[in-house]
């Protein structure tokens, strides 16, 4: 954080100085009870209803309280706690944000999108980080807490911040942007989640939609050309500019002769009559499409193309987004435990269908979770796309993931399933089949542990 004198804090937010000093400087900024107060020199708003715990604010000070209680709540004498009076909290909260995002005239990316925010993300940190200091979000810590701290982590030497939105209700992504203000949007793909938290389909892809009118006057969006329901995001409110990225040919960073290479994607990138090779380490065509929307958006910040795609062929491939490992009896092991959702199952399902030629494929996948009242439809829909592969085993661990394996079953594939409520046995199942000619892909929510875990004891260290 760029350190802000008191004074000048007590001034930008007209308030009354009930105690304590003004002539120090805030170096943290914390919405008291959400995030939790462990430095010096901190700022906290404190709201009406919060019982306020003096002794603990004062130890940590040098401390700076600013709040809308009643006076009589706010005159306590302690020689390291300044206290300062506001009519509105609300009001001098987001007063406080607009100041100090306003100090910072430096490229703000955010992105959102059913999968790929966190890899895109990083791709773009990956790529500006040689020469340049970027404040970005930590690995895919996105929740709408967290924007603050992450704002705040922005100071006189960042060159650069890129921030992944996280949605599980409507209005989250609209509360970030107003704290981010970005100056480039990116929404990667709209699939299907968090239904439960925004009704339907269409409920979701409107609050996707909250980017647009986020992104700043005169910034720029950039949208995925080939994603059905990126499509039905309403544009004709935003005022700047829109970039495509994908392989339709009306893509201004279009990709062609995409193909599976070592340790990653081989690919041709087209950008205003001009043709690149490049290579982005990782497997799938989703990844391709991470990469095209990272190099939109830092040629937007000022990096030369020739340039990002050497920069982007050194990055480093997150852990447990499709992780091959050597496994058990001379098997490969695909860990892709990082999330699930409909849309990266069937990502998932696409680069078996390339690595997995000619070997025994052994599917296991766990609950998708926060489909609300879809969830039977969406884990249909995968059995579904179960069944059309040449699968030599499916596993299915919890009971929403057993609708995948009846319907796969249903549906005539002639894989042999089992269900399992958790992963106790699944092991006695699995050694016989691993071998070197088994390709196991192991897929489950990030919430659970044991899923993880059982990934890492298939692994070959």
């Amino acid at each position: 954080m760029q350190p802000l004198l008191v004074k000048d804090i007590q001034q930008l937010l007209q308030g009354k100085l009930v105690g304590g000093s003004v002539n120090w400087k805030v170096r943290d900024v914390i919405y008291y009870n959400r995030h939790e107060h462990t430095k010096r020199h901190t700022l906290m708003f404190v709201s009406r209803d919060d019982t306020i715990n003096w002794t603990a604010i004062n130890n940590k000070g040098p401390s700076l309280v600013i709040s809308d209680k009643p006076d009589s709540e706010l005159k306590i004498a302690l020689p390291n706690t300044t206290v300062i009076k506001v009519d509105s909290l609300v009001q001098a909260y987001w007063k406080f944000i607009e100041y100090y995002r306003g100090l910072f005239h430096i490229p703000v990316v955010t992105i959102t999108g059913t999968c790929g925010k966190t890899t895109t993300k990083d791709m773009i940190k990956h790529i500006l980080s040689k020469d340049q200091n970027v404040q970005a979000s930590e690995s895919s810590k996105n929740e709408p807490r967290r924007s603050l701290p992450y704002l705040m982590g922005i100071d006189e030497k960042t060159d650069a911040a890129v921030f992944e939105h996280g949605l599980g209700n409507s209005g989250n992504i609209k509360h970030q942007c107003m704290i981010y203000q970005p100056t480039i949007g990116i929404i990667t793909t709209i699939g299907v989640h968090h239904l439960d938290g925004c009704g339907n389909l269409e409920g979701y892809i409107k609050a996707k939609a909250e980017i647009v009118d986020g992104v700043k006057k005169g910034g720029t969006l950039i949208l995925n050309a080939d994603d059905e329901n990126t499509k039905k995001v309403p544009l004709h409110s935003f005022k700047g500019k829109i970039i495509y990225f994908g392989t339709d040919m009306k893509a201004d960073f279009r990709a062609s002769a995409m193909k599976f290479a070592n340790n990653g994607m081989e690919f041709l990138l087209h950008v205003s009559n001009r043709t690149y090779e490049a290579f982005i380490p990782g497997y799938g065509e989703h990844q391709v499409f991470n990469a095209l929307a990272a190099l939109a958006a830092v040629k937007e910040i000022g990096i030369d193309i020739e340039e990002g795609i050497v920069r982007l062929s050194t990055y480093k491939n997150m852990e447990r987004h499709l992780e091959f490992s050597n496994g058990f009896g001379g098997s490969t092991i695909i860990d892709d435990t990082w999330t699930n959702n409909p849309t990266s199952v069937e990502a998932a399902l696409k680069v078996l269908d390339s690595l997995g030629e000619g070997k025994n494929v052994i599917l296991v996948l766990g609950d998708i979770n926060r489909l609300g009242n879809f969830e039977k439809k969406y884990h249909r829909e995968i059995g579904t796309l179960v069944a059309k592969r040449n699968i030599h085993t499916l596993i299915t661990i919890g009971s929403k993931a057993e609708e995948i394996a009846r319907q796969a079953r249903q549906d005539g594939s002639k894989a042999n399933i089992y269900m399992f409520q958790d992963v106790k046995g699944l092991k006695e199942v699995l050694e016989p089949i691993l071998d070197n000619k088994a390709i196991l892909l192991i897929k489950g929510p990030m919430s659970s542990r044991s899923m993880i875990d059982f990934a890492n004891s298939l692994k070959m260290t």
